[in-house]
C-alpha cells in the first residue's frame, strides 16, 4: 500500500542527496558489480557539482578525484539509491 506523498522510487533532490551523504559511511551493497564509466551522471545529482569538468573530447572527470567525498566514491552504494542506471557502469544483481 502506498501513502499519499510517499514513493518507493529514489528521488533526485537535496533530501535524497543528504541521505546518500550520511549513509555513505555504510558499506557498498555486495550485489553491486561493474565500474565507473566516467559519464558524469552522478555528478549532477541533484545539481551539477562544481568539480565536474569536461575534456575537449566531451569526456567528464572530477577535478578533485583524489580527494572526493565518500558519497561520490561509493555511488551507487545500494540499488535503492541508484538513479543513473541507464548510463552508469555499475549494476546490481
Amino acid at each position: 500500500m502506498f501513502r499519499k506523498g510517499k514513493t518507493h522510487e529514489p528521488k533526485n533532490n537535496m533530501r535524497a542527496k543528504l541521505k546518500r551523504t550520511v549513509t555513505s559511511v555504510l558499506p557498498v551493497a555486495k550485489t553491486r558489480e561493474g565500474s565507473c564509466y566516467n559519464c558524469g551522471a552522478c555528478c549532477i545529482l541533484p545539481n551539477k557539482c562544481k568539480f565536474l569538468k569536461f575534456r575537449d573530447n566531451g569526456e567528464s572527470f572530477c577535478k578533485v578525484n583524489k580527494f572526493k567525498s565518500l558519497n561520490c566514491r561509493k555511488y551507487p552504494r545500494t540499488q535503492k539509491e541508484f538513479l543513473t542506471a541507464d548510463m552508469c557502469g555499475f549494476k546490481f544483481r
